[in-house]
This record gives C-alpha cells, structure tokens and sequence, in this order.
C-alpha cells in the first residue's frame, strides 16, 4: 500500500489481488433471471453509495457516513479492479459524485466541490475547489446525489429536512439545477421528498427519479415513488399528498392531491429506493433496453423488512406498465447483509451495483451459454 500526502488530505492507493476463496461466495445468495450472473467487481469499498463513470472507465465512488470518494480502476480489463484510490478525505457526506469533461464533482451536504482533471491525478489528487457552497446545512436528507443532464445542468436534490414538514425555503423538497461553474441556480421540480437517484430517459432525454415515503404511517403507506418530470416547474405533491393519490394525515387538508403530479409508478412501502438508470446498453436481452433499473436500499423501520433488492420498471409509449424483481437476496429473512445503492451500466453493457453495507461493488452481466 502506497501513501500519498498532499495539502491537509492522506490518500490511499489500494492494489486488490483477486483470490480464489475455498468457501461459498455469498453471492450465491443472489437470484437473478435465467442468463444473469454477478460477481464482485471491488470489494473494500467502504460505505460505498453513488457512481459516475469517466469516459476512459474509471469509476468514481461516493460515500455518506464515511468522508471519502474513491476512484476504482480496472486496467487489465478482467472485469475486476485493480486499484482503489482515496481522492479526497475530511468532506461532509460527499455522497454524490458527478463527471463532466475530466473534473470529478462531488456534492456533500451544503456545497458542491470538484477535483479538476482527475483522471491525471489519482495517484496524488488536488485540493477539491468550491463550485457552489450556499447550499442549506440541515443533515437530515441531507446527502445529495447529483448528476449533469442532457442541458449541461447539473441537478442538484435537496431533501426535506425532516420527516414531513413544511418549509418557507422552497430548495427544500425539491430538485434545483445549476451550471457546472455553480450559477444560475434554479428550482427545476418540487414536491419531492428526497430523491437520491435520477437519470434522463435515452430517447427524449426526459427526466425520472425516485423518491422516498415519508415514515410514520404503519408497515403499507405510503408507497416509494418513481416519477416522471418532463419540463420544468411540476410539483409532486410532497407534504401535502404521497404516492398516486394518498393524502398527509396533517398536510392534506390543505392541498388537494389532484393539483399535483402523482407519482408515474408506486414503489414497495419503505422499500428506501436510491440509485436508479436507464439501461442504455447493448449486452442485455432487448426486452431489458430502455428500461429502468431501481437500487431499492432497504426498509429500517418496518416490521417486517422489504427491499433490499434491484427492481425493474418496465415502460411502454413511455408510461411504465410493470414493476418487478430483478436482483434479490441480500435480505435473509429479518436480516440484510447488502444494501444496494446505485447502479451504473459499464461500456460493455453490464451493470455495476454499489452496497454501503456490504462495502462492494458488484457487476451483473448476461451471457446465457455460462453456468
């Protein structure tokens, strides 16, 4: 292991030799459909949450209750990395991460910072430069997943700081979008509780993303959300409305749910989906391209625990028409040992899954002649 000291940050540079294990993979645990597969693509990542893609394939990583961002490498293009670099440490909750044109951007809780041309330094990173840092300090759903949209914007979410509430800061409960040198900040959709996965549908480049139901309300209310924003200024009903049509037990006297936009799918109740994609690759079956993968993280607070899981939505004249499991197995009855988080489709069309719990990465690929 190689150590590095620049500035006030120590970074690491870990080389992952691959070794055959004697014991059962707990991947095994996993089920998938008939032609899918899954292996570990890193492992000791830890607490590893969002991932960007650079445009050579390295794979930068974010983390929430950590302070780090990784970048993962795979240079003999086995399917597996090589390396692990810290490229920044000391941040606050630098759960997203965002690449744009060789700079690395990362959101933590109240500002946006970037690492300038990174892929030529990740053996000795710079000192992060603040893009944008007036962001609210509040922790709670504070995290933010961020990502550059077809328009050069960077969407910027920023959840509601309680569990429901109302707030006279309209950047609460809302998804914002700014330029990439952090002017021109904007409100693009509100109403939302807190989304922590988005992504841009390939073939009109409009916008979907998930959300989390608020807690509090038994085992089965409210549902998760995948929503749909074509244009700007839609409201998604958040305090006042949750799901398609379920009204706030306090809030929803005030509004009613049919002045907002209702949710494009309901979700499972608590399921805590994140990360979600598009798959725009080309190794999939056909019935899977253009269709929208969901990290579903996990219920916490549920008597009995659902999620835990990689869903699918299926749409069709661009509404969605199926809502089913993909990827399960990381729950073992009451106990979880994954949770995944984001996913990621590689080049090659195979899909990269991060766990903050387990501290991998996985990839899932197809191949139906391999056993």
């Amino acid at each position: 292991m190689n150590v590095f000291l620049r500035s006030s940050f120590i970074f690491l540079i870990y080389t992952l030799p691959f070794v055959s294990l004697t014991y059962a993979s707990p991947l095994d645990k996993i089920k998938l459909p008939h032609g899918f597969h899954i292996d570990f693509y890193a492992k000791n990542v830890f607490n590893a949450r969002s991932l960007s893609l650079s445009d050579s394939g390295v794979v930068f990583v974010g983390t929430r209750k950590l302070d780090k961002v990784y970048a993962i490498v795979d240079r003999n293009k086995d399917n597996k990395a090589d390396q692990i670099y810290i490229l920044a440490e000391g941040l606050n909750s630098p759960n997203g991460v965002a690449y744009k044109n060789g700079d690395l951007y990362i959101s933590e809780i109240s500002r946006i910072t970037k690492l300038v041309n990174i892929e030529e330094h990740l053996s000795a990173p710079p000192k992060p430069i603040v893009v944008y840092d007036q962001l609210p300090k509040e922790k709670w759903h504070g995290w933010k997943f961020i990502r550059f949209g077809p328009d050069e914007k960077l969407y910027v979410p920023v959840g509601a700081p309680c569990n429901v509430c109302e707030k006279k800061d309209d950047r609460f409960a809302s998804i914002m979008r700014m330029d990439k040198t952090g002017q021109n900040q904007e409100i693009y959709a509100k109403g939302i509780r807190n989304s922590v996965g988005f992504d841009w549908h390939p073939k009109n480049n409009e916008l979907w993303f998930t959300d989390n139901g608020r807690d509090r309300l038994g085992d089965e209310l409210p549902p998760d959300e995948l929503n749909h924003a074509p244009k700007k200024g839609m409201h998604f009903g958040f305090p006042y409305c949750h799901g398609k049509n379920i009204a706030d037990p306090k809030f929803g006297k005030k509004e009613k749910c049919d002045e907002f936009t209702p949710a494009a799918q309901e979700l499972g109740p608590h399921v805590a989906s994140l990360g979600m994609r598009f798959y725009t690759g080309e190794m999939f079956p056909e019935n899977y391209h253009n269709q929208i993968f969901i990290a579903e993280h996990g219920s916490w607070n549920r008597s009995k625990k659902i999620g835990y899981r990689i869903t699918l939505v299926t749409l069709q004249n661009n509404k969605p028409v199926n809502y089913e499991v993909f990827a399960e197995g990381w729950l073992e009855g009451e106990k979880p040992w994954g949770r995944p988080v984001d996913v990621l489709v590689m080049p090659d069309g195979a899909l990269l899954i991060s766990d903050d719990y387990a501290n991998a990465i996985y990839r899932i690929w197809y191949d139906p002649i391999e056993k």
